[in-house]
């Protein structure tokens, strides 16, 4: 997951926030879990604490994580998921080799 996608994200929770309260502070914990995977590598690396990297790992891919888990439920029809479409025509508009 790229940064301009982390951004587009934030912002469709920031502005659906009263209609889509849970997935606003689910995404939070989401981003949260990702910054602590990142920031708590190198001090698990310098304080010899093995046991702690693979909880890294896992907060770092976190979000892709998420963002799949997300979308196979939504073409399950198991979890309706607003903010997929949102991201999708936003990350395309970007990309000046995508053509419309």
């Amino acid at each position: 997951m790229t940064l301009d996608q982390f951004q587009h994200l934030k912002q469709w929770h920031l502005g659906h926030g009263r209609t889509h309260a849970v997935e606003g502070h689910v995404w939070d914990a989401v981003v949260m879990c990702w910054m602590a995977g990142w920031i708590g590598v190198m001090p698990a690396t310098f304080l010899g604490a093995a046991w702690a990297l693979p909880l890294c790992l896992a907060g770092a891919v976190l979000p892709d994580l998420y963002a799949v888990l997300r979308v196979g439920a939504h073409r399950r029809n198991r979890l309706r998921c607003d903010w997929l479409c949102a991201l999708e025509r936003r990350s395309l508009a970007r990309r000046p080799h995508v053509r419309r």
